[in-house]
This record gives structure tokens, C-alpha cells and sequence, in this order.
């Protein structure tokens, strides 16, 4: 039998790379017929296999022949884009380099209104929310909650990095490194991704009045042994819970001759007490100050990313009290923690 479609072996992968992995299925079907014909099925065979009619099949053979693989994707519906290419370009300039404010705008982030009322005042050109939408879309652009990044740095960032890069690598076997910051947990749950019944939005209850309750953590650099205080009821970050905290590790790390505790530059951690309680005990507690806006250059903070992450989202505890418990029972059953070391490149 004479086959009516030849597809040379470049065609045939193309048309079978469409017909598994095309995510429209119209392309899929297109590509199963001339792939069947191919094959040397009649067009009887293929229409009665594929439930479609002999004019379907005339229809993309001709389609094929005149455009090729690529003519399977068919021609979209509705009127052509009557507007020049220009204007999108415009649209996605103004969303992706300016501020609304820019405009005059009392807004912090663009909408697609906004705009198209730019569009009309700027440009005469008078298009609709749902027109400019499109044309964001064709500009690439999607709308996706951002990333937060960390804001201004430290001119001096460089230089305090390699001064604790050389203090952690030197230190004496009788003396230690410890890093240190607070963390806050709320009865009021942090709410995130779970789980769900399709169609059926799930709920997390939230108590009518929120309790916040301060813990002040160290990790430990060579051991990964997570150290924590907890503060005591309506206790901010303030310096009596470093202070505590501070205590706390020159009991639990007794058998260190000096503890280098190193932090960020909060107010609690670089107060007149403070001065004066590292000077009473300069024997056995120094004090470093990391970068300013370096959160990232302290391990201690991956520790209470995964503590929100496995406990405080969308938890379920009634009292302040549970929830502690809670957390406690946590960070008993996973220390020690793993150091993350790709700051400071701590061998283990």
C-alpha cells in the first residue's frame, strides 16, 4: 500500500517527541495521525482508530505539506494583535525598571490598571486591564511573589569575615567559638504551605490574643550543640536575656578556659551591661560582632529557619506553654545540628 505521508527520520522524532511530550492535546492527536500514516495505515483505519473524520485527516496532511511539523500548531483564534509590538516593549519597561511612584502613583507595586490608565495619559492609547495582562505575559513577565534579599551591607563586611575566619582557624584547643541570636515565637501560628482537599481551602486557627515568647540560642562551631534560654513572659530581646544567655554558656561549656561568643551588633548584645559584664568576666567571655546586615554570615539563623519551618507554621498549640514544650522537644531530638559551613569552610 502506497502510504500518504513520507516523513523522512528528522520528522518522524520531531512528530514523536510532539505526540508524548506536546502539552496541547490537539497537537498530540495531529502528530498520532501522520504518524500512523506514516506507518502505511488508510485514512479509513486511521479515522475509525483515532474517532475523527476523513476531512479532519485531508486537512492536516494538506497542513503538513504546505508548512511542514511546525504547522501542527495550527493558527490561534481571534482577531491578530492590532497594536505594534512597540507598546508591549513600553509596558514592560515601565513594570520591570520604574516605580509607580515614578508616575505620581501612590502605589509601591504595579497593577495591570495602573498601567493602562499610563497607557491612555502618556500614549493616547486606550487598552483594557486584561489587554495589558497579555501583553506582560508576551513580555515574559509573570506575577510571583518576590524574593526578599538582604539590604545594605557592611563596608566593612570583607574585613570582619576574614578577621573571624582567622579567629575560628586559630583557636587553641581549650578555647571555643560559639554563634549567637535571638528567635521569637508566637502563639499566633506562621502560616505556609500544607496539604489540602482539592477545591477545599484548609484553615489554621489563630487564638484572639497573641503571646510572643524570646529564646536566645547559640550553636556550638565544632560540635553543632544548639544552646538555648528561654526568656521569661512579655521579656523582649533585651540585654538580661543575653546576659542569661551568656551565663547559661559559661556553665554548660565549663570545660573551655575561654568562650568566644559571636553575634550581630543588636542594642541587647552591645549595651553599657554588657560592656561590663564581659569585662568582670574577660577571663572566660569574649565578644565578636559580625557584619551588619550579614544574617547569612550566621549558622544559628539556619536553626530557627527550619524551627518556624517543622514547628511554628502552622502549628496547632493552644498555650504559649505548649508550644514551648514543643520546641524544646524539637531541638532535643535533632541536636546536634550540621554547621553550615560555607562561610567560614569549617572543617568538620
Amino acid at each position: 500500500m502506497t502510504r500518504s505521508v513520507c516523513l523522512s527520520p528528522e520528522q518522524r522524532a520531531s512528530l514523536l517527541d510532539r505526540y508524548r511530550k506536546a502539552p496541547e492535546p490537539e497537537v498530540r492527536f495531529r502528530s498520532h495521525i501522520l504518524l500512523l500514516l506514516d506507518d502505511g495505515h488508510s485514512w479509513v483505519t486511521v479515522a475509525s482508530l483515532l474517532f475523527c473524520s476523513s476531512r479532519t485527516i485531508d486537512r492536516w496532511v494538506k497542513r503538513f505539506a504546505a508548512e511542514g511539523v511546525e504547522g501542527l500548531a495550527g493558527h490561534k483564534p481571534g482577531r491578530p494583535f492590532r497594536l505594534a509590538a512597540s507598546w508591549v516593549a513600553v509596558a514592560v519597561e515601565w513594570v520591570t525598571t520604574k516605580t509607580p511612584r515614578e508616575f505620581g502613583f501612590l502605589r509601591s507595586r504595579w497593577c495591570c490598571e495602573a498601567v493602562a490608565l499610563l497607557m491612555l495619559t502618556l500614549n493616547d492609547v486606550e487598552v483594557s486591564r486584561e489587554t495589558v495582562r497579555r501583553w506582560l505575559h508576551m513580555g515574559h513577565l509573570v506575577y510571583r511573589r518576590p524574593r526578599p534579599a538582604v539590604g545594605p551591607k557592611d563596608p566593612d563586611r570583607q574585613a570582619k569575615l576574614d578577621a573571624l575566619r582567622g579567629l575560628i582557624a586559630g583557636l587553641p584547643a581549650d578555647e571555643t567559638a560559639v554563634f549567637q541570636d535571638e528567635v521569637d515565637i508566637n502563639t499566633n501560628p506562621k502560616i505556609g504551605s500544607m496539604w489540602m482537599a482539592k477545591g477545599r481551602q484548609a484553615t489554621v486557627e489563630t487564638p484572639g490574643n497573641n503571646e510572643k515568647r524570646y529564646l536566645s540560642g547559640s550553636i556550638h562551631w565544632r560540635t553543632g550543640q544548639v544552646f538555648v534560654t528561654p526568656g521569661a513572659e512579655k521579656q523582649g530581646r533585651d540585654t538580661p536575656l543575653f546576659l542569661a544567655h551568656l551565663d547559661e554558656l559559661r556553665s554548660r561549656l565549663r570545660r573551655y578556659r575561654k568562650i568566644h561568643v559571636i553575634c550581630d551588633s543588636a542594642r541587647c548584645h552591645t549595651s553599657e551591661a554588657v560592656a561590663v559584664y564581659l569585662w568582670e568576666h574577660r577571663d572566660r567571655i569574649e565578644l565578636h560582632l559580625l557584619p551588619k546586615y550579614s544574617p547569612d554570615c550566621n549558622p544559628i539563623e539556619r536553626v530557627w529557619w527550619n524551627l518556624h519551618d517543622r514547628i511554628t507554621r502552622n502549628h496547632q498549640c493552644q498555650t504559649m506553654q505548649e508550644l514551648l514544650d514543643l520546641t524544646f522537644a524539637w531541638l532535643d531530638s535533632r541536636n546536634p545540628f550540621k554547621v553550615e559551613d560555607t562561610v567560614y569552610r569549617i572543617a568538620a
